[in-house]
């Protein structure tokens, strides 16, 4: 579990972050969402270390994350993945060698284990056969896929993922949001995403935090984002028509019910 704790984060005296409480929890996909500048990636930044905030405290299972010494820091840092917005993956490497880098750099396991642990967590993607493939040669949906497979590579206990569906397209998109869910549920992951994407949210969002102009605006379940009584995040949710009409849908539903 992850706890933030009166998180405040200035810019250049411009208040980025203003109090924010939330809390993230084990073996649940938690969804950060909100609109371009809202400072939900801030958030996440903050959260997982590459950002330092203003004040306030960041509770990794009961340890404040920003307290914690130099030899303490690194050995939490080998429990957190990370999956960034681009991938990242390295050109000169095939997908292998990537997703093997973590684990040359941090793992004490012998060459045979390492390479054996990549090629697991390759097989858990789905990407077996693109061992030997550099970056340039495969999709952008198996980059993800690749990428995701560096990220739980050390075996992390924490997972963060940063708008793991930019540029894909629709089908690709929901095979990596249910191959997030399932690692984060396999692996018993705190999982948090960052994401604008309303399909991710009601596909596999167990818990969802509103961000507004660096404000908690609201926290709940995906099956109470469609009725949630906020203002601001139904202008977020509804302002794709797929979604005025599935909420439209179920509001006719609940009417011939109660008729």
């Amino acid at each position: 579990m992850i706890e933030v704790r009166h998180l405040n984060m200035e810019f250049e005296g411009d208040n980025v972050l203003n109090d924010i409480n939330a809390r993230f929890d084990k073996g649940l996909v938690n969804m950060i969402i909100g609109k371009s500048g809202s400072g939900k990636t801030v958030l996440m930044k903050c959260i997982v270390g590459l950002l330092t905030p203003t004040s306030g405290e960041i509770m990794y299972d009961g340890h404040n994350f920003l307290a914690l010494k130099t030899k303490e820091l690194r050995r939490l840092r080998r429990d957190i993945g990370m999956l960034f917005q681009g991938s990242a993956l390295f050109d000169s490497r095939t997908v292998l060698e990537n997703v093997m880098f973590p684990l040359d750099m941090f793992s004490r396991k012998n060459s045979r284990e390492r390479r054996k642990r990549a090629e697991f967590c390759l097989e858990r993607v789905g990407l077996s056969d693109a061992a030997n493939l550099y970056p340039s040669e495969i999709s952008g949906g198996m980059m993800k896929r690749a990428a995701i497979a560096r990220a739980i590579s050390l075996n992390p206990k924490y997972l963060f993922c940063d708008e793991p569906n930019s540029g894909l397209d629709p089908k690709t998109s929901q095979l990596i949001d249910e191959l997030i869910e399932d690692i984060t549920k396999d692996f018993m992951m705190t999982t948090i995403v960052v994401s604008h994407d309303m399909n991710s949210v009601i596909n596999i969002g167990d818990k969802v935090v509103f961000i507004n102009e660096g404000v908690k605006e609201w926290e709940g379940t995906k099956s109470e984002v469609m009725d949630a009584d906020n203002e601001k995040l139904n202008d977020f949710v509804f302002a794709s028509d797929l979604f005025k009409k599935i909420k439209e849908a179920e509001d006719k539903i609940s009417e011939d019910k109660k008729g």
